[in-house]
């Protein structure tokens, strides 16, 4: 299976799938399959970093923060939803080499949005259940290293985020690389790129085939005060990004400048 830099393109919510992927410690979405009206759940994070479960109820379950990469991640996760269709109910699924074949784009009812709901732990692991002692430890455990996270509703794919004592937004953005590197450079260079007072655009990080801006902001600045200002920020973006003028000499060097405050996570 070839690598596939940007897997998730053409997916609605491309943005959303990379965020769960990567970044966010607990949320869930439902997709629905080609052809049927049968649904399944999408899954951040599941026990074990297992790669999908068969529910009791005969849901299935399928989750994105695994330690398997065979190259094309929809690939991958496409392989996962057949396999558990043929799992027993109650069961985890084992996953194997996928190998050649269809891909999330094709196996997946692409009218249906992708809407995400961030998960304040993982309770929703054991929902319907009666958990084992086991259980209710491991949950506490993994309770302990979640990281508060909020999903802005003003713009999409944009995640607030607390990481110890530091507050930060870490947004999905779809635009071709270059051009969004451009863009933010010329934002940077007109003092224009900030979301609000102390809240400072810090870096980037590059994953899936698209760059994820990040800001760093105040410990008192919480995912409601920056709708407003993430909002207009995407409008200034939206304008910047239609301008194709060469870049100048001064746009050049803070264009250098983001470039360098870049971090490739595959």
């Amino acid at each position: 299976m070839p690598f596939v830099a940007r897997t998730f393109e053409g997916l609605p919510g491309e943005c959303d799938w990379i965020a769960m992927r990567e970044m966010v410690p607990s949320a869930t979405a439902g997709v629905t399959l080609k052809g049927s009206d049968r649904v399944v759940r999408i899954c951040s994070l599941l026990p074990g970093a297992s790669a999908g479960i068969a529910r009791p109820d005969g849901e299935i379950w399928v989750g994105l923060q695994t330690n398997h990469n065979f190259g094309d991640v929809s690939r991958d996760l496409a392989h996962v939803i057949e396999l558990g269709l043929g799992t027993e109910p109650g069961n985890p699924i084992q996953m194997t080499d996928p190998g050649v074949g269809p891909r999330l784009q094709d196996v997946l009812d692409l009218a249906v949005p992708f809407e995400v709901t961030v998960e304040d732990g993982f309770d929703f692991w054991v929902e319907g259940t009666d958990p084992s002692s086991e259980a209710a430890a491991m949950l506490d455990s993994a309770h302990e290293s979640i990281n508060p996270t909020v999903r802005l509703s003003s713009v999409e794919a944009a995640y607030w985020t607390e990481i110890g004592e530091r507050r930060f937004l870490r947004w999905v953005m779809p635009h071709d690389e270059d051009a969004l590197l451009n863009a933010l450079a010329r934002l940077r260079h007109r003092d224009d790129d900030a979301l609000g007072v102390g809240v400072r655009l810090i870096g980037s990080f590059r994953t899936h085939g698209l760059l994820v801006p990040v800001w760093e902001m105040p410990a008192d600045t919480d995912a409601a005060g920056l709708e407003k200002p993430a909002a207009a920020f995407g409008k200034r973006l939206a304008e910047t990004l239609a301008d194709k003028a060469p870049l100048t000499s001064e746009e050049r060097s803070a264009r250098n400048g983001l470039a360098n405050r870049q971090l490739t996570i595959r």
